[in-house]
This record gives structure tokens, C-alpha cells and sequence, in this order.
């Protein structure tokens, strides 16, 4: 079933985070993920502000944390941290789940 990693940044350090797309970019590819959205800037309908956000499929959960816990997104982690401010999480493709349960 397929997971979604959705992540918030706060970018602090623009001229240090240059290095970071392509070394995750590289990482998200070598794991079979694919971007549904990236770097972009949402339009808040209700909340706080909202900063940057990604939107990356995996084909599970599994998958996911196997990419977040490689070495080669390790080297993207290591560039972004001091830079930016960045919330992940992982979520699972729960509305099909529900629906066939039905």
C-alpha cells in the first residue's frame, strides 16, 4: 500500500541548502519514490503560516523508512541540518485501506 512522506522546511540558511536537492533528489530516486509536490509554498486556509512543503509516494511504509534510515539520505540530512527546520512524517495510503475494508 502505498506511504507518503510529507515534510514542512523552514529554510534559514538558503545559500546552505543548495547542496541539499540533488544529494535528496538522488536519495528519493535510488528508493523508487516519486514527488508529488516539492518546494512548494501552500496557501494557508486555516492555521498559522505554513513554510515549504514536499509530498514524496513510496510504494509502502516499509520503503519509506528504509530511505529515511539509508546512508544516502544520511549526506542529505548532514547538509540540511543547521539550515532549515524540517517536520516529516510518514503516512500510509489509508483511504484505500478503509474503503476495501468496507
Amino acid at each position: 500500500m502505498p506511504a507518503y512522506v510529507i515534510g514542512e522546511v523552514e529554510i534559514v540558511k538558503p545559500e546552505a541548502m543548495k547542496a541539499y536537492g540533488p544529494l535528496i533528489a538522488r536519495a528519493v530516486e535510488k528508493f523508487g519514490g516519486r514527488y508529488l509536490a516539492r518546494g512548494a509554498k501552500p496557501y494557508v486556509l486555516e492555521g498559522g503560516p505554513a513554510h515549504n512543503i514536499l509530498i514524496i509516494e513510496f510504494d509502502d511504509a516499509d520503503t519509506a523508512r528504509r530511505w529515511y534510515e539509508s546512508p544516502e539520505y544520511a549526506a542529505a540530512k548532514a547538509v540540511r541540518q543547521g539550515a532549515s527546520n524540517l517536520r516529516l512524517i510518514v503516512v500510509e495510503d489509508f483511504v484505500k485501506s478503509t474503503a476495501a475494508q468496507e
